[in-house]
Formats: C-alpha cells, sequence, structure tokens
C-alpha cells in the first residue's frame, strides 16, 4: 500500500471538525485485507465526490447502501442479506445502463387528462439494474415485516423472477449476460425508496467483505 493510499485512508477513518467521519466503522485497522479493500474504495469515490453527481456505495461488509454526493452521505438503506456469484468483477466504478420500469397508476375515466406526479409508491419493490462494466444487481423484497397477504404476493413475484432470470439464461446467449451479480435483499419500502433515487448514469462502487 502506497503513501498516498495510507494517507487516505487515514483522512476519512479520523474525526474532524469535531465531527467522526468515520467511513467505515466496521474496519479493521489490523487486518492488511480489509485496510486494502478500504483504500480501494476510497479511491474510487474520491473521483466520484469531485463531481457533482449523486452515486451509490454499496457496502456489503457494512450491509448497508449509501446513496452520496460530494462524498457525503445523503440517504442509507439497509441491506437485509445479499449474495453474490464471483466478487473480483465487483471492484472498479461500475455505471447504470438500466433503470427499473415504473408501472404508473391508470387515469380513472371522467377524472381528467392529466397524470398525478410519479411517487415513491409508484416504484418497484424487485428489480434489475444492469452496470456497465457487466454487473447485474438484482434486488428483492424482504418479507419479514409485511402481512401475511402481502408476503403471499411479494414470495409470489420474487419466485416468478426467479423463474423468468433462469428461462432467459437458458434461451440467450450466455456470452452477453453479465459477468459478475449480486443480490440484495431490502424491505419493500427500502427497495422503493432505492428505485427513486436511480438517474441513469449513475455511478456504483462496491466495498467488498474480506476474510477475517
Amino acid at each position: 500500500m502506497n503513501l498516498c493510499a495510507i494517507l487516505l485512508l487515514l483522512a476519512f477513518t479520523t474525526p474532524s471538525w469535531g465531527k467522526d467521519i468515520e467511513a467505515f466503522p466496521d474496519l479493521n485497522l489490523n487486518n492488511p485485507n480489509e485496510l486494502k479493500e478500504a483504500t480501494r474504495v476510497l479511491e474510487e469515490e474520491l473521483q466520484l465526490a469531485a463531481r457533482t453527481q449523486t452515486y451509490l456505495l454499496i457496502d456489503l461488509g457494512g450491509s448497508t447502501i449509501h446513496i452520496k454526493g460530494r462524498g457525503i452521505d445523503l440517504h442509507q438503506i439497509p441491506i437485509i442479506t445479499w449474495s453474490s456469484g464471483s466478487r473480483e468483477g465487483l471492484k472498479g466504478i461500475h455505471r447504470l445502463i438500466a433503470r427499473p420500469p415504473v408501472v404508473r397508476r391508470k387515469i380513472e375515466p371522467g377524472a381528467g387528462v392529466e397524470q398525478e406526479p410519479i411517487s415513491l409508491t409508484d416504484m418497484p419493490v424487485d428489480y434489475v439494474l444492469l452496470f456497465n462494466p457487466s454487473l447485474r444487481v438484482t434486488v428483492v423484497p424482504s418479507v419479514a415485516s409485511d402481512s401475511l397477504l402481502q408476503s403471499v404476493v411479494l414470495l409470489g413475484k420474487a419466485g416468478w423472477r426467479n423463474v423468468k432470470d433462469w428461462t432467459t439464461r437458458l434461451i440467450t446467449d450466455r456470452s452477453s449476460e453479465p459477468k459478475s451479480h449480486l443480490r440484495l435483499t431490502l424491505s419493500a419500502d427500502h427497495a422503493q425508496s432505492l428505485a427513486w433515487s436511480l438517474v441513469d448514469g449513475m455511478a456504483l462502487v462496491i466495498r467488498r467483505p474480506t476474510d477475517k
């Protein structure tokens, strides 16, 4: 690890201006692998923080999705569970190339021609995000805090998503599939909140967990 990287890591893990701005509270400073991974993420964040656009940091070690701007946390979303394929493909800065579709409410007859503005409740709870370089992020809802009826509906949607993904992989050219994938389980509300926050070309950085 070079001197520049070490200074960058210290800058993000020490208190400043009377506030604790520790980037990764769970970071073990005695673990060289964790330090290396944290430094990589912070170096990539530094490139994004210089611009005005918001970006995503998926912290798998801390089980949190951060929506950030200029390096500052704007919103945090807890991850309930996650799984992934090869973690090597999760490195680097990825750019969003496909957002989830929004199902707008139908206009009621006689209610006028204007549609109500899209709101958070119009956002989907299960969807797939495609990024470049090749990465697929699948978001599925948790049913733990929902009613029995809601749980059945959400489980049915998640099951249908699995069947559709499996069928698609069978009938399409595997060479065109994303090389890496990440599956996130969020609460239904948080899944909608994430979908609401996405913009075309949004950057993504992922902090991978390391062996202890």
